[in-house]
């Protein structure tokens, strides 16, 4: 009988001791430290985009003392730029103080705000918001004592409340559907006819009716914020305009906040005949209202509210145009 060929068995494979040691539970590695926070990063969380809302009464105000004869006060006018830009980066650094320590701001689509992000303390962004407040305040003063119009100071502080109470505070009106309607008031009437009022001493149907249109034109960009935020502060207990009405009539009123302006233009540009020019405006208005109709993601908003801030510097500078040419 041939013998049987055994089959070569195959060596069974090393056992390697674990490495480290064993006393010792396996720790997963530390997570990665956040990148340390830029000027870049400040300068966002500014918001600057939303600069032309502070800028466009201004420019109004300006060209409504200069149609009434009043001539061009260029520090009074720098003054009041001053305080309007700094108020509006106060806002913004305030919000993101605000909304990140309530913890509205930890899902949102836009872009990532400091205090959410952790990356900077609270306190740090609250600072922040305080001095450009300050900066407002004393810029502001100045004008007073210049002017010698000191019930101003009233208003000067009524604005900075406001400004802090926007999502500032316990109650702030931002999170009870109340944010378009002080947006409206202080960003159109308070601070065109204010600017006005600062240079003549006196405040002209030339600076009130355009600053119809530089209120809706706020109100557009804001809306447009909210409502790409909708879902997430629905989430979150913020109750704004957007949340409370919802995406359809939303939309309706940003279409009906863009075209109030160019409803002004037919009041003023009889006297002031290159306010027609400013009707060109509306190619940039549809377009942001096509997006808002249309949209699918939150994300397409962000190209809406860049057009609806741009169309707010545009339409002023056409507005001032007019009256500079009379």
């Amino acid at each position: 009988m041939a013998a049987s060929r055994k089959t070569p068995r195959k060596p069974a494979p090393k056992r390697t001791a674990p490495r480290g040691n064993p006393a010792k539970a396996r720790v997963s590695p530390a997570p990665s430290k956040p990148a340390p926070v830029t000027a870049r990063d400040w300068i966002g969380a500014a918001r600057l985009r939303t600069l032309p809302l502070a800028i466009s009464p201004i420019i109004v105000g300006t060209g409504a003392a200069i149609a009434v004869g009043g001539g061009f006060h260029w520090v009074l006018a720098l003054c009041c730029l001053v305080v309007a830009v700094s108020l509006q980066i106060a806002v913004n650094f305030a919000n993101d103080y605000s909304d990140g320590i309530r913890g509205t701001d930890d899902h949102r689509v836009g872009p990532a705000r400091l205090t959410a992000s952790g990356r900077v303390t609270p306190r740090a962004v609250l600072f922040a918001a305080l001095l450009f407040f300050a900066i407002a305040a004393i810029v502001g003063i100045a004008v007073v004592i210049r002017t010698q119009h000191w019930w101003l100071l009233a208003v000067g502080a009524v604005c900075i409340v406001a400004a802090w109470f926007y999502t500032g505070g316990k109650r702030p009106y931002g999170y009870f559907g109340l944010g378009e309607f002080f947006v409206f008031v202080f960003f159109g009437p308070v601070a065109t006819v204010g600017t006005t009022f600062v240079q003549v001493g006196s405040a002209p149907q030339e600076s009130w009716i355009p600053s119809i249109g530089v209120g809706a034109l706020a109100c557009g960009v804001l809306i447009t914020n909210n409502l790409r935020d909708i879902d997430q502060d629905r989430i979150a207990g913020k109750r704004t305009l957007m949340v409370l009405v919802g995406k359809r009539v939303s939309q309706v009123l940003f279409t009906v906040f863009m075209l109030v302006p160019f409803a002004t233009v037919f009041v003023l540009a009889p006297f002031y005949p290159i306010a027609w020019l400013s009707l060109l405006v509306l190619l940039v208005t549809l377009s942001a209202t096509l997006i808002v109709w249309t949209y699918r993601t939150p994300r397409e908003l962000l190209v809406a509210l860049q057009l609806s801030s741009l169309a707010s510097l545009a339409w002023s500078a056409f507005i001032l145009w007019a009256y500079v040419a009379v």
